[in-house]
């Protein structure tokens, strides 16, 4: 298929609005309903730590095994497809039966929407050129950022409106997840893939996740970019998990009438840093783009340490704003240096790397927030001071990777497979 074929604007605009559906499903859900009806059934948060723990433990072995297949199959739609369907139906079925059954169908959700969303971004390639990509990724997570609102809105709907209670708001954001999922599974055209490649299989796969790293290592920047992303993620995967959300109404004081508030001005910025952030990578390359946000990660967190100290709430709104969109230019820029450092042959293998990386911030991320807060008894403000250093390594180690565009040897290139006839 021809470069305009595989670029066209409706497979650009389907994997867009993958991103979309991908975020009505981790606002309205992770994010906020499933923790309303924890509370609501009286059940301890601590489940919903549980859940996430044991997915991210399983996801951690699961994503690179299944972006190695869709490099060497260079069928990634399927594995995308299987996933989102069986997250759709495991969404649905929330809030229904005994807790045991909901506990269980949320961590296959979750794992699901995770293992799909390894071949997911590896797509990226397929719907765009090297001209256009850093752009593409901004629409992506921009317009991604408006399923916030989408599941935000669909939540209030079924539960305020309409009295269907927490099956029907689940239902209904499954469903709403699925539409939106669709156009990429019909619209998407892919690459083919590496010639007379293994298959990885399952047996294999520890061996495989350590030969990709000692693999990783072939390529400059590939590790160190990694580790960086690790520190910053960390930090991120803290804030957006929860753990914000607690400090804004028990350090700070405010009501969660407020936080919300608070939310919905993050979440607006995150779709202007997303759609803004992709001509800055343009101009000034993804990289450079990435450093610059992390810095605002860093006055964002500051502020919020400040306005506690203080007392002077209002400096809070400086949270929302700037760390919105920060939220919104990370994920933009840091795939895009993920595809400059990475072969185009071993793209969908790193990737599960990248998400890897990004799954055992999940889990020690919040460890360290409970370390510091529970175990040693310090402050709210120590734990986001701590956070604030994770970015700053993350920042420091980003500084000796070369995000420049290279000239892969042949070797490094993508090998279509040989049809016959």
């Amino acid at each position: 298929m021809s470069e305009a074929g595989r670029t066209g604007r409706l497979a650009t605009a389907s994997w867009i609005t993958y991103d979309l559906a991908n975020t009505i499903f981790a606002l309205g859900v992770v994010g906020l309903y499933f923790s309303d009806w924890l509370v609501s059934e009286g059940h301890p948060d601590s489940y919903l730590a549980l859940v996430q723990s044991a997915a991210a433990a399983v996801v951690i072995f699961l994503a690179p095994w299944a972006g190695a297949r869709s490099d060497v199959l260079g069928k990634r739609l399927p594995t995308l497809i299987v996933t989102t369907l069986i997250a759709v139906v495991a969404t649905g079925a929330l809030a229904t039966g005994p807790v045991w059954l909901t506990l269980l169908m949320l961590w296959a959700a979750v794992v699901s929407v995770n293992t799909g969303s390894v071949v997911y971004d590896a797509l990226l390639v397929d719907v765009s050129t090297e001209q256009t990509r850093g752009k593409i990724s901004g629409y992506g997570v921009g317009v991604g950022y408006l399923g916030s609102f989408i599941g935000l809105g669909l939540g209030f709907l079924a539960l305020d409106v309409l009295g269907w209670g927490y099956p029907g708001a689940f239902r209904l954001i499954a469903a709403a997840f699925l539409v939106f999922a669709l156009p990429a599974f019909f619209f998407v055209h892919e690459r083919p893939g590496v010639a007379d490649a293994e298959l990885p299989t399952m047996r294999d796969l520890l061996a495989r996740i350590a030969r990709s790293w000692r693999a990783a290592r072939d390529y400059e920047g590939v590790v160190r970019f990694l580790v960086g992303r690790f520190f910053y993620t960390d930090a991120i995967n803290t804030l957006i998990g929860g753990f914000l959300a607690i400090f804004v109404i028990d350090e700070l004081g405010l009501d969660r009438a407020f936080f919300m508030t608070l939310l919905g001005v993050a979440i607006t910025a995150a779709v202007v840093g997303g759609l803004g952030s992709g001509r800055f990578i343009e101009a000034h390359g993804p990289l450079r783009v990435l450093r610059l946000v992390l810095i605002m990660w860093m006055v964002a967190i500051a502020a919020g340490i400040v306005a506690a100290i203080t007392g002077l709430t209002g400096i809070a709104w400086v949270i929302g704003p700037v760390g919105g969109l920060a939220l919104g230019a990370t994920w933009s820029a840091d795939r895009v240096v993920m595809i400059r450092v990475s072969p185009p042959r071993r793209l969908g293998e790193f990737y599960g790397l990248y998400a890897t990386v990004g799954r055992f911030a999940t889990i020690l991320g919040p460890l360290a927030w409970a370390v510091i807060v529970d175990g040693l008894d310090l402050p709210r403000t120590a734990a986001m001071g701590a956070l604030i250093v994770f970015v700053a390594v993350g920042w420091s180690i980003l500084a000796k990777v070369d995000d420049s565009l290279r000239d892969w040897p042949t070797g490094d290139q993508l090998m279509p497979q040989v049809t016959p006839g």
